[in-house]
Parts: C-alpha cells; structure tokens; sequence
C-alpha cells in the first residue's frame, strides 16, 4: 500500500467552510484508490498548526502531496518541506464560487506561490490541478500513486523577432534614473516580493525611496482635510458608486490616494509597491486598491503586495510603450477553452476597464470594507510578463513572456478580472507557472512591444522564457 503524507494550507480570509469540504473530500478519494494516508485532518493555518503538521514528516512516505485548500503564504514550506528529497505534488481545486462573486478559495495561485518558494529553497514542486471528483484526477493520482508523478513542462527557447537594438537601448536609457517608491517590507511567505537593491540598480539603473508603514500611515494621517475632501470628491465624480459606501471609509481612502500622490510628487517617483496588507485594512481600517488605481490612471505605476520585480516589469512595459499596465494574479485554468483568468483585487486603472464608464468601486473581496475597484478588464490581444529571479543562478533575473487575447466576458471574481485565451496550449503554460518556480504574480499589458522586450532582454542580459 503506497503511503502519503497528505498536508492541506489555508487561509482564514478565504472560504473556510469550502476549503475543508475539499481537504476532506481529497483525502478520501486518496483512500478510495488505495492509500494509506497519514497527516492532519484539519485546515493548516496558523504556526501552531505547521508545528503540529511537522511531526507527521517522516522518510517512511512515498508520495507528499500539499492540498492548497485555499491560498496561503509559503511560510509554512520552510517547515514543512525543508531538505524533503522527494518533489512535493501541489494540488490545486478550482474556484466553486458563482459569477461576480469574490475567489472563494484562490488555490491555484496559493499553488503557484508555493511553487516559487519550494524552487527557490532547492526543492523541486509538481501539480495535480482539479477537484477530487473528476475522473482525471483519479487517473492522475492513481499515476502517482504508483511512483508516476506529474510531468514538468520543458521551458521553451525559442528564438524570435527582435526590434532594432539601437532603438531599443534608447528607450532603455529612459528607464535609467528613474526612480520607484517601496511603502513596507515583503508580506511574510511572498517570497517573490523580495528583491535584490543592488541588481534594480546595476541592471536598470532605477533607485530606490522607502517609506515604513508606520510613516505612511503619519503620511495619511497629516493630510489636511481640504486635500482629502478635494480627493474624495474628485473620485466620487470619476466614480459615483463611492457615495454607496461607508463615508468614514471613502474619506480614509481619500486620504491614503492623497497621501501617496504627495509622496510619489516630492520624491519624483515613477511608481509605487505597497504592502497593502495586512496593516492597511487591520490598522487603518482602509484596504488601498483604490487609491493605486487612482494613481496608475494618473501615470504613476502602482504594484500592490510590495511586489518589487513586478514594479520593475511594469515600468519596463511602460518604457518600452505599452501605456498602462496591471499586476495579476493566475486563478484559474479553463483547460477545454484554453483560457486562464487572471485577477486582482481591486487596483486597476479604470483605464484597462472593459467599459470604463462602469468601473464600479465597492468593498475589498475578503476584508469586506472600503475601497477596491470592481469591473472586469479591458479585451483585446494581450501581453504577459514578469521579471523574476532565476533559481538556476542566483543574482539574476529572467523574463517570462506570453500573448493571448483578452475575452469579453463577465467580472468573473469580484476585483479585476480577464479571461485570456493564450496562443498556446494554455495547461502546460499553467504547469510551468508552478514547476518552474516563476511568480504568482505577472504583469498584463494591452499593447505587443515582444519584438522590443526580446530585445531589452538581450541588451541586459537576461534569458527570455517565451511560450
């Protein structure tokens, strides 16, 4: 009887309740095809549950598997999976919740950050992709169960147009000089919202201005009053669905836009990557995606989950001339059709909206209070690229690029959503994102500049992962 240790993450803010019934449901279907199944029977969620959950590690397995039951930071991968000399098979559910509705459960992105973190540590991640139901994942699981795990996508190569250098070094020397704001430290457990200062400096030339989020929070706490309510009133007028929401939150919002617009205006700074979690929403009792969306429809890059490298892939988009551009997250694979969806909660520019006379702004998807945008993204052929840390060589950074086209189709999770069908076979693409440690997050732009981007990579070094 093959044996599993079968460990299931989660996390509060998402849907709990759904993320058991999964955990549950996955680990007796691992039952029913003949497992022996060892590990804990409840949700990991809190330090002391992946203190518990490390007594289960023993060399006495034969397959780990790693249930994301709904997102969840990597920290629990240092503990759990440290040294493990065997892959861990990440097994991501698909998203339950209706139409319009907030991600219940996110779990093929908490996959794709999991993977980041287990590559980057040495490890090596695999992903089953499925509910515990479907024939397909029982074909799968059964392969896995005998010693048959899920293949890793062999990474493209492949050589293609390039713009003219000459030109392309001229719209590099723009980037160069410029300089990007960092309001607090990385979300714990983001590990692809760590960065390298020295790399940003030597490579691209781009400084940058730090601000704590004890000295933001004086920032928006000092704004005067006329400011705010010139703000608010500015963004109730783009927006009317503001005067919906709660007035003591929709003037916090407008405090926090004002705020960091003085303090990208003081500091000339191109663009800004916010820690916008957990203190905005716990400590200030305000969630920021509004005010970045109001600042990217003013120019100023905005990346939230102070997401370094995905600043950087936007401002390089940007210089390259591909305008406005919009930082997400892969959340679902739709295999039959292939699309993949690609959200966040709430920042966009209401310039990428589909129809930006109804970019509406409501309450945050999980935190349930003010302000995030809610509309779905704009269509048309699409770009996706992200600037990442290479795990094969420390101290250097790679460019993953894809195409696809944007569909028109309904806001599928509350926040900002697209449904892109890809030029390629879109599973494989879905695959890779979690086997070969790239981001969570990649940058989505709505102007082809590859023929440029090809050829920054190749004035700065950086190898190209082209699908």
């Amino acid at each position: 009887m093959t044996r599993v240790l079968l460990i299931a993450t989660a996390r509060p803010t998402f849907a709990v309740d759904v993320a058991a019934e999964r955990a549950k449901a996955a680990r007796e279907t691992l039952v029913a095809l003949g497992a022996e199944v060892i590990g804990p029977d409840g949700l990991v969620m809190t330090p002391e549950d992946v203190a518990a959950a490390c007594r289960y590690r023993t060399d006495d397995v034969d397959l780990v598997i790693n249930a994301c039951a709904s997102f969840s930071d990597a920290t629990p991968v240092a503990e759990l999976y440290a040294d493990l000399r065997r892959p861990v098979l990440l097994w991501a559910f698909r998203e339950p919740g209706p139409v319009g509705d907030r991600l219940w459960l996110n779990s093929l992105c908490g996959a794709n950050l999991f993977g980041h973190a287990l590559t980057g540590a040495g490890g090596e991640a695999r992903l089953l992709y499925g509910d515990p139901d479907e024939p397909a994942v029982h074909a799968m699981l059964t392969r896995a169960l005998a010693g048959d795990l899920p293949p890793v996508p062999a990474l493209p190569a492949v050589q293609r147009e390039r713009a003219p250098l000459d030109e392309t070094r001229e719209h590099l020397e723009r980037l160069r000089g410029r300089r990007i704001g960092l309001v607090g430290a990385a979300p714990a457990g983001f590990t692809p919202c760590e960065y390298d200062a020295d790399l940003v400096s030597g490579l691209f030339g781009v400084d940058i201005a730090e601000l704590s989020v004890d000295e933001c929070f004086a920032l928006v706490n000092a704004v005067d009053p006329v400011e705010r309510d010139s703000e608010r009133l500015a963004a109730a007028t783009a927006q009317p669905s503001l005067d919906a929401l709660d007035p003591d939150q929709v003037r916090r919002s407008a405090a926090v836009t004002a705020a960091l617009r003085d303090w990208a205006g003081g500091q000339a700074l191109a663009g800004l990557a916010v820690r916008c979690w957990p203190e905005f929403p716990n400590r200030l009792g305000v969630c920021p995606c509004a005010s970045l969306s109001r600042l990217a429809d003013e120019g100023t890059a905005t990346a939230c989950e102070r997401d370094v490298y995905g600043l950087l892939t936007m401002l390089l988009l940007e210089t390259l001339g591909a305008g406005t551009t919009y930082l997400v997250d892969t959340v679902d694979l739709g295999a039959a059709r292939n699309v993949v969806r690609l959200w966040h909660c709430g920042s966009a520019a209401t310039s990428l909206a589909a129809d930006p006379t109804e970019a509406r702004r409501e309450v945050h998807c999980n935190r349930r209070i003010g302000v995030a945008g809610n509309f779905p993204l704009r269509t048309g052929p699409v770009v996706l690229a992200r600037l990442t840390d290479d795990p094969a060589e420390p101290g250097r950074l790679r460019l993953l690029v894809a195409a696809g086209e944007s569909l028109p189709a309904a806001n599928r999770f509350q926040g900002n959503t697209a449904e892109v069908a890809l030029t390629v076979p879109a599973e494989p693409f879905v695959t890779a994102l979690v086997t070969g440690g790239f981001p969570h997050h990649t940058v989505l732009a709505w102007t082809d500049i590859r023929p440029r981007l090809r050829a920054a990579a190749d004035l700065l070094g950086i190898p190209v992962i082209e699908w």
